[in-house]
């Protein structure tokens, strides 16, 4: 229990369940929904990467659920001062665990999530995608040991690789094709300005509202992170102004939700579940954010922008069920 503590299961569950509604329910839906049972049965035997076989994803999200558990581990490894400051009662580092066997997990998760990868990447005939994964390991390691001290950057750091999860999704999934024909009909729906639109929304969706949280999280870790001298947001800045930054973000993800909103004005589900479990939560959000000023507050809202990530993820079902 401590081990599934230790990767934040619950996050990783979170990741999962973005790859598995961008393959099953986004991308499949707007590549299949205009074509017949045999074209559909063809592209499924014939193409390496429109969708990646069952096998292959379940390796492709073997290796981002290794990768992205490694960057947990690493993150703790190095925060193990601070987090007996900020949650003395869920350190694990030193107390369940040592450090050298969170090291040895470490190195464990993310060469398998490594060797994985490249793996899928050289199979699916895409080699030169071995460098997300190589990349993204480096950046997590980056960010824990040097970055997330610094002001702002390491927030916009990891808030971009969540959007990498979405993103890495659907370039997996590319047309390579031995038809040429159907592969420039497939083609052109890959790049239409729908899918591409749908796309660009999930993947600015989940950096936005991972920074908002980022930014929160630093407020409520603060008592810790003065210890180690840290240069974050809020202790530069002070909580109250920190918060007016997450409160800016908010605000650009509000503008950005009713932009989106607008243009499904004739998408009545759609329209009818973004109003309600992603507009109204976040309006929630902002009064609370507002008015809050103690860690247990900001520790709320931080549970609740991981809510409405949630909930705006899940939105993807509605795409396979039109």
């Amino acid at each position: 229990m401590d081990f599934l503590r230790l990767i934040r299961y619950k996050n990783l569950l979170m990741v999962l369940l973005t790859m598995v509604l961008t393959k099953y329910a986004l991308i499949d839906s707007i590549f299949f929904s205009n074509l017949s049972f045999k074209n559909y049965t063809l592209i499924h035997t014939t193409y390496l990467g429109i969708t990646l076989t069952h096998c292959l994803f379940i390796l492709f999200s073997f290796s981002i659920l290794c990768i992205t558990a490694g960057g947990y581990i690493i993150n703790d490894i190095f925060d193990v001062e601070t987090d007996k400051i900020n949650k003395p009662l869920k350190v694990i580092i030193e107390k369940s665990i040592s450090k050298k066997k969170a090291w040895i997990l470490y190195y464990f998760t993310s060469i398998l999530g490594l060797l994985s990868g490249i793996y899928l990447s050289f199979t699916t005939e895409n080699n030169l995608y071995s460098f997300f994964f190589l990349g993204t390991i480096l950046a997590l390691f980056l960010y824990s040991k040097y970055l997330k001290k610094t002001l702002f950057i390491g927030n916009l750091l990891v808030s971009v690789l969540l959007g990498l999860v979405v993103f890495i999704t659907v370039i997996f999934n590319e047309p390579k094709a031995h038809n040429s024909n159907l592969l420039e009909l497939i083609i052109n729906m890959a790049t239409s300005i729908r899918f591409l639109f749908i796309m660009i929304t999930y993947i600015v969706f989940s950096v936005l509202t991972n920074l908002i949280r980022e930014i929160i999280k630093d407020i409520e870790d603060i008592n810790g992170d003065l210890k180690i001298k840290a240069n974050t947001l809020p202790i530069l800045f002070g909580r109250k102004r920190a918060s007016k930054v997450a409160f800016f973000f908010s605000a650009i993800l509000l503008v950005f939700l009713l932009i989106v909103l607008q243009s499904l004005i004739n998408e009545y589900v759609l329209l009818t579940y973004g109003i309600l479990f992603t507009l109204l939560p976040l309006l929630y959000f902002m009064y609370k954010l507002w008015f809050s000023e103690s860690k247990k507050e900001f520790s709320f809202l931080s549970n609740l922008m991981k809510v409405i990530m949630l909930f705006g993820i899940l939105s993807m079902i509605l795409f396979k069920l039109k």
